[in-house]
């Protein structure tokens, strides 16, 4: 039996979607033009596939039974094609759609965007939010290129690469009245503290490390962002507990200054995770080089920091 595999990309855009009208827009066509392709499909399959409900549609059990093995045909396609195609970073215009969590956003971007501009002018990226977990970020359907962060428990169709490793700090104003070059626990104790709460597993790593150590806070107000940090700390005795290589920014803000944490709270690591299809796709193999050089640079880059 013949099979037209153009409806296959159609079939997986509505399972991930779960409306025809976003999997239209994510495909580029025309919801009439969808629709005719699930009729298709339908008739194939000898299955409804999808149920409309009323807020979009619902797989049927045979939609759900198929699936992966239409996203393993579908990711075997495109390690065959994709990997005898040529990449030459200079001239593509490639779009490259990431999900990076907001320390990688403030340490490593800046970085990437750098070597982009040199080594390959025409090549876009787009950035999405790193979500609560890998199904968040659009990496285990394969639609976003890959996420940066802690990868926690990735499925068996998504590949994790290590980047680098960070500690922890601490921070406090300049002229904060209790804390001089150094932080004891007792100190750290008495503080009140900023927390930020990105999304993401990092929250996980710095809350466990903690307790680990035994080490108490005394929440003052929690954040979502690492980039609000700097403008509380600045203006309050607060402190805040924040990974090394962002302390290492904020040092340069004359208002604030950066201590050692008063017992060692480890390390955690930050990861690449792509799906499968992508393995031997050329262009995607540069852009996880160019990550890999970008991390190991900041990483050797001579530390002027008192941490």
């Amino acid at each position: 039996m013949r099979y037209d595999l153009n409806l296959l990309p159609v079939f997986m855009a509505l399972m991930e979607e779960r409306s025809v009208t976003r999997a239209a827009v994510r495909l580029g066509i025309t919801q009439p033009a969808l629709s005719n392709a699930l009729n298709r499909l339908r008739d194939t399959l000898r299955d409804p596939l999808f149920i409309r409900e009323r807020y979009g549609i619902k797989p049927t059990q045979f939609a759900e039974e198929i699936a992966p093995v239409i996203l393993e045909t579908l990711a075997r396609l495109d390690e065959v094609i994709i990997g005898r195609q040529h990449f030459d970073p200079a001239t593509s215009t490639r779009q490259f759609n990431i999900a990076p969590n907001s320390f990688v956003e403030i340490v490593l971007m800046p970085g990437i965007i750098a070597k982009l501009r040199e080594q390959a002018p025409g090549v876009k990226v787009s950035l999405t939010p790193f979500g609560n977990d890998l199904s968040d970020t659009g990496v285990i359907s394969g639609t976003t290129d890959m996420a940066l962060g802690r990868i926690i428990d990735p499925p068996d169709n998504v590949i994790v690469q290590h980047l680098l490793d960070d500690g922890l700090a601490c921070v406090v104003r300049a002229d904060h009245p209790d804390i001089d070059q150094a932080m004891s626990r007792e100190q750290y104790e008495r503080l009140r503290h900023v927390n930020v709460l990105p999304p993401g597993r990092l929250r996980v790593g710095v809350f466990q490390a903690l307790e680990r150590q035994g080490l108490r806070r005394e929440l003052a107000i929690s954040v979502t962002h690492f980039l609000a940090v700097p403008e509380i700390i600045a203006v309050t005795d607060y402190c805040a507990t924040l990974p090394r290589l962002i302390c290492k920014q904020i040092a340069k803000d004359p208002r604030l200054k950066v201590v050692s944490s008063p017992v060692d709270l480890g390390t955690f690591p930050v990861e690449i995770a792509w799906h499968v299809r992508y393995r031997n796709d050329p262009a995607h193999q540069w852009f996880r080089q160019m990550l890999v050089e970008t991390a190991a640079e900041l990483i050797a880059k001579p530390d002027e920091s008192p941490i």
